[in-house]
């Protein structure tokens, strides 16, 4: 714990320190650990370039109490959701004795404390009532641990030790229960985004290669990936080419052919060839390990509903302590006194809402969407109108041959195979798809002599010594390719169509028309939007008029704008919410960044979002599945009606146990275990969401018949 007292302050505002730890490359995992375990903070990211940590905390603390309680903390770790074993063995031991002893245990007032069952809830639950003091001296506010403690006191005090087992044992399980569904949560988000491999071949002083454990790669090494490996490092490549897949990362969804120079990213994988690596980051450095640390610290963004409960749960602290003291004025009964101190709303309402969205989040990244925060969830379950970018959203992205028009005495696949012979080395989108429609049709694919790309324009090879053209009419033009054909075909192609066109020794054989083909299920996801309160779908794009009008129609949108730039894109948004504070916008490219920052929910759906879209959007669909869409809404609603339902239930529980214990007709005993079981009842019913339901894992999200929404 030496680190913890070199900290230095790097600046604090309410709710966020950072501090310098005068460390670099250590291990951020253990070292985010040490904070995370100290009360009162959310979560802590540490960024070992710098050797500083970020902190996320309550609004209430200061940096002055984060340093002081860090500068006397013990390491301690809590990657796991403890139960303590321990101290509920003791109770539940000291409980059976309370139940089974023959002769009553004399004892009155101070001297209760000495009794076995007294000193078991004592000894079990000091951490709690250490908290609860700690509270009301530092801040001056008794929170819910010291109402807690002020129960299992004065039930001590009074000679009951029954009651104070049961607040204690009961109390337990329910915090016990929340921090599970919010470790689970965090696993189902590392196991999503986990890099998954065991070991790397690192290469030695010798230059030989050696298998071994990822943990034991540092800055500096240098790593060999070979084909069809994942890679586990951030790195330069410094020798060997291969083609490398780094949509994970990036949203590039063509693999890039990289080599001397190059940059790589942990979570890539290597398609083609081999590469070794220089380790420039390793561990919880490397970029995808930034990006399991923001979607755990999505957990700690709150909920408006969230932030209202805890502050509600706040207020409810001090008016049950004057409740308990004017019923004591009134009646002089300890017991009813008593009912009043066991029996609270605070961790009915402030534990099920805070399972409830973590809860959420958890079964959401399970099932291969990231949710930033529980305040998106508030925000989908409003949701009523949905803008929608085309390209890469709507659409697949990528174009295929829809149409292939032939003139003179050429068939429909001899114009396919002249093209896909010209364009078979070409990476471009149009290329792939006459090659693949080519492919498709099991053409025998003509050998070509040589091949010359023309940028923007197309390609000019030859094929059987002849000239052959592949590309824009414009391009055919310039070689004086005779168009007259075309003449004929007004009824047949509409010019805003895409359109490749294909000559063959200076005349033009045929005309390839292209389309971005609609996604599969976007139909149905438009349905399933209005279904769950969506009023009005629109679609944005960069696209030609015709195009986005045919997919529009196609789809039954309510509306569409076409050719539109970015800028275009953000100030549609802007402009549209004024009309509605619950829109939300889907896209995934550069271009579509500012309009999903605009927007009161941004989402980026599929393997083909950039990276700029992942870090502006408040959600990430990781699959090429539109159904997530209505899916995510539909998981927000059922999330809401349950935390209003656990907020009734909580409510009307407790105050007819109040009114019971007011009247005298139940026993603090019963009071304790009535409003306890209440909570752990709306913990688990908030809980049950990632305990119970969605079984899918990882990017399966089209596995939609098991999940619990």
């Amino acid at each position: 714990m030496a680190m913890l007292h070199k900290l230095a302050l790097i600046h604090s505002i309410p709710g966020r320190t950072r501090f310098n730890l005068g460390l670099k490359y250590g291990k951020g995992a253990e070292i985010e650990a040490i904070f995370r375990s100290i009360p009162f903070v959310y979560s802590a990211s540490y960024t070992g370039e710098t050797g500083s940590i970020l902190i996320y905390h309550d609004t209430r603390v200061t940096w002055k109490d984060l340093y002081r309680t860090l500068s006397n903390s013990k390491k301690e770790t809590q990657e796991k959701a403890r139960f303590p074993i321990a101290e509920v063995l003791v109770c539940l031991s000291a409980f059976v004795f309370e139940l089974t002893r023959v002769s009553p245990i004399l004892t009155q007032g101070t001297t209760n404390l000495l009794r076995p069952s007294s000193l078991a809830v004592l000894y079990s639950s000091q951490k709690i009532i250490k908290n609860g003091i700690v509270a009301v001296m530092t801040k001056g506010k008794p929170n819910a641990d010291t109402l807690t403690s002020a129960a299992l006191l004065a039930s001590i005090l009074k000679g009951s030790p029954k009651s104070a087992l049961i607040i204690y044992l009961m109390s337990t399980i329910s915090e016990w229960l929340t921090e599970f569904t919010a470790y689970k949560t965090r696993n189902y988000v590392r196991d999503m985004l986990s890099v998954k491999v065991d070991s790397v071949w690192r290469v030695d002083e010798t230059g030989k290669e050696e298998r071994v454990p990822v943990e034991q790669v540092k800055v500096g090494d240098q790593v060999v990936v070979f084909q069809g490996e994942k890679v586990v490092v951030d790195g330069k490549i410094v020798a060997g080419v291969a083609t490398i897949d780094e949509s994970s990362i990036t949203g590039e969804f063509i693999p890039k052919e990289l080599t001397t120079g190059n940059n790589v990213f942990a979570g890539s994988v290597v398609v083609e060839g081999s590469v070794r690596i220089l380790v420039e980051k390793a561990g919880d450095d490397t970029a995808i390990s930034r990006m399991i640390h923001l979607i755990e610290e999505a957990q700690t963004k709150q909920a408006p509903i969230q932030s209202i409960a805890n502050r509600l749960s706040d207020k409810l602290v001090p008016i049950s302590f004057i409740l308990a003291g004017l019923i004591y004025v009134v009646t002089k009964d300890w017991n009813k006194v008593l009912n009043m101190l066991v029996i609270d709303y605070v961790c009915g309402i402030k534990l099920s809402t805070a399972t409830a969205i973590s809860s959420s989040i958890g079964l959401a990244a399970k099932n291969g969407i990231l949710l930033k925060g529980g305040q998106t969830i508030e925000k989908l379950a409003q949701i009523d109108t949905v803008i929608l970018d085309k390209t890469g959203t709507v659409t697949e992205g990528r174009p295929v041959v829809t149409k292939v028009i032939p003139f003179s005495d050429w068939t429909e696949d001899n114009v396919l195979a002249i093209s896909a012979s010209a364009e078979e080395h070409s990476s471009h989108p149009i290329a792939e798809a006459i090659c693949n429609e080519a492919n498709e049709r099991n053409l025998p694919i003509p050998e070509h002599k040589e091949i010359e790309m023309i940028v923007g324009r197309g390609i000019k090879a030859i094929i059987n010594d002849k000239l052959v053209l592949v590309g824009s009419k414009l391009f055919l033009t310039d070689w004086d390719i005779t168009l007259d054909p075309l003449n004929k075909l007004n009824s047949e192609i509409n010019q805003d169509e895409n359109m490749v066109f294909v000559s063959y020794d200076t005349q033009l054989i045929g005309i390839i028309v292209l389309e971005d083909k609609v996604r599969e299920g976007m139909k149905k996801t438009i349905n399933q939007l209005r279904r769950h309160g969506v009023d009005e779908v629109i679609m944005l794009t960069g696209d030609r008029f015709h195009p986005a009008k045919k997919i529009a129609d196609k789809l039954g949108m309510d509306a569409f704008i076409a050719e539109a730039l970015p800028e275009d894109k953000a100030n549609f948004v802007m402009k549209y919410k004024s009309k509605t504070d619950h829109l939300m916008m889907v896209g995934d490219g550069v271009n579509d960044a500012p309009a999903l920052a605009y927007a009161n929910v941004g989402i980026t759906l599929g393997t083909k979002r950039t990276d700029i879209a992942v870090e502006t959007a408040d959600v990430i669909v990781t699959a090429d599945d539109p159904l997530a869409l209505a899916e995510v809404i539909k998981m927000s609603q059922k999330t809401m009606k349950l935390i209003y339902q656990n907020l009734i239930v909580t409510v009307l529980v407790n105050s007819g146990a109040i009114l019971m214990g007011t009247l005298g007709y139940i026993t603090p005993v019963i009071g304790a275990a009535i409003h306890n079981a209440a909570t752990i009842a709306v913990v688990l019913n908030s809980g049950k969401i990632i305990l119970l339901g969605g079984r899918g894992s990882g990017n399966k999200v089209s596995n939609r018949s098991q999940y619990y929404w």
